[in-house]
């Protein structure tokens, strides 16, 4: 007898374990659902045009303008990951659905894009223009950072459009994506324009909570594992125009050419310039394109800050890719021009980093842009290094404009003895003169220039990944 009962116990023991370990097993795993209105979920939707400067707290509504920039729209959502999801956690999934409420009769179907908004805005102060009554969006309407989704929606009233943004909340509450853990997104309609391609969707404060937009989050309970930051005291700096994200002297366009060329030099912090998203020269996300395949030919985390020359969603603008966290970003509109900016932390000192693109047919415009560029800079903290291609030649005047509060630093490689070229460009040409330059502050005592470097890209056939050569400079961060 006592030897069935200790078959029993053995076998009640077992299941007992069994148990556990399901339970346990469930447990590591917690499903959030943020869908309650304040502070859950804050909302709001910019109007362009004659309403640029009106909050619409109450209205969730996407649609593309047409004839008139009055008709265009954007929806504007935060989700408090930050208060109800633990710092750290391991999220595993992430999904936005919204519910269309009404849209055009005509169009009966529309492209919806889900962007991470890089920016914080409040619900009953910001505009298409503003983000805080007292802050202006870098750029109008949003300001909109990567592409993290995209869906049909229909015209049909109840018709969910769910959107996986685990990439983005993933980010958000491990904090890579400076200090606030919000979940900030943008919904904006990316087909063409026509009259009926309106969307309303139901918002967080409609009775039925089936139909509010809902952020449904599962997270593991055991912290991340992170890549930690890049360690040591040398940063280096690539700038680089990919001619249309990665368009070679043969014609081709082939980002994973550019960018796999790119990341053989090894570089920290990298400018890219002529970086195409959703217009006539790249059908696609030219930034999340490159920004992928940095990670994919390096086998490491990267983070991306881009701008479009004119402040649109769409268009050719410049890149900024950083092996280091972003602790904060900003973006300078300039005539016919744009500045990306990022600041990183280098062996604990605050290196402030821009990518920016001149115009390339007036000397005056150019001249304009650098006094608007350095007079902006000026309110950034040190160290400073302004990288990009400045169409200006070494001694044009508009390098000696720069000159005045910055170190041209492939000049001062030449100076220095540690200038590297190749038999036949002694010069440091990055096209057919020097056009792209990496410029540090002359206020950076941080830095210190170890080396420049102008890359012999050419193949086998003579042929480039794009029409300008890359440029690194090495420095010490002291």
């Amino acid at each position: 007898m006592r030897m069935i009962v200790s078959r029993v116990c053995a076998r009640a023991l077992v299941a007992m374990v069994v148990t556990a370990a399901s339970v346990s097993a469930a447990a590591a795993q917690t499903t959030v659902i943020l869908n309650e209105s304040k502070p859950d979920v804050v909302y709001a939707t910019l109007r362009a045009g004659t309403y640029a400067d009106t909050n619409l707290p109450t209205v969730l509504t996407t649609r593309a303008a047409d004839t008139s920039p009055n008709n265009h729209r954007r929806a504007l959502l935060k989700f408090d990951t930050q208060n109800r999801i633990p710092a750290g956690s391991n999220v595993t999934s992430a999904l936005l659905t919204v519910t269309v409420k009404s849209g055009g009769t005509a169009d009966t179907t529309r492209t919806i894009a889900a962007y991470q908004v890089t920016t914080s805005w409040a619900e009953t102060e910001t505009t298409w223009n503003r983000r805080r009554t007292t802050s202006k969006w870098s750029t109008a309407g949003g300001d909109l950072g990567s592409l993290i989704a995209k869906q049909v929606a229909s015209n049909a009233a109840g018709t969910k459009v769910t959107f996986d943004v685990t990439s983005l909340v993933k980010a958000a509450v491990a904090g890579q994506l400076g200090s606030s853990r919000y979940t900030r997104v943008a919904l904006v309609d990316v087909d063409s324009a026509t009259s009926d391609s309106t969307r309303n969707f139901y918002t967080p404060d409609d009775a039925n909570s089936a139909v509010r937009p809902t952020l449904k989050v599962v997270y593991g309970t055991t912290t991340t594992t992170t890549t930690p930051p890049p360690s040591g005291s040398t940063l280096r700096v690539l700038q680089w125009n990919s001619q249309h994200g990665g368009v070679g002297t043969d014609g081709v366009l082939d980002p994973a050419r550019f960018i796999k060329t790119a990341a053989s030099f090894k570089p920290d912090l990298v400018s890219i310039n002529e970086v195409e998203r959703f217009d006539s020269y790249a059908n696609y996300d030219g930034p999340a394109k490159l920004h992928a395949l940095m990670e994919q030919y390096t086998g490491q985390k990267w983070y991306s800050k881009f701008t479009t020359n004119y402040g649109s969603a769409d268009g050719r603008g410049n890149l900024i890719l950083s092996r280091f966290p972003i602790v904060s970003s900003g973006v300078r509109l300039l005539d016919r021009g744009a500045v990306a900016e990022v600041i990183v932390t280098v062996n604990g000192r605050t290196v402030d980093f821009m990518s920016t693109h001149l115009y390339y047919d007036s000397t005056s415009i150019r001249l304009d842009q650098i006094a608007d560029l350095t007079s902006w800079a000026k309110g950034l903290p040190e160290s400073r290094i302004i990288a990009g291609d400045f169409n200006a030649g070494a001694t044009s005047t508009e390098t000696a404009t720069m000159k005045a509060n910055y170190i041209d630093s492939w000049a001062q490689a030449q100076t220095d003895g540690t200038a590297i070229a190749y038999p036949g460009n002694t010069a440091g040409n990055t096209r057919n003169t020097r056009l792209d330059y990496i410029y540090y502050s002359k206020g950076a005592s941080a830095l210190k220039l170890m080396s420049s470097q102008v890359f012999d890209v050419r193949d086998a056939n003579g042929v480039m990944p794009s029409d300008h050569r890359p440029l690194l400079s090495i420095f010490e961060v002291r």
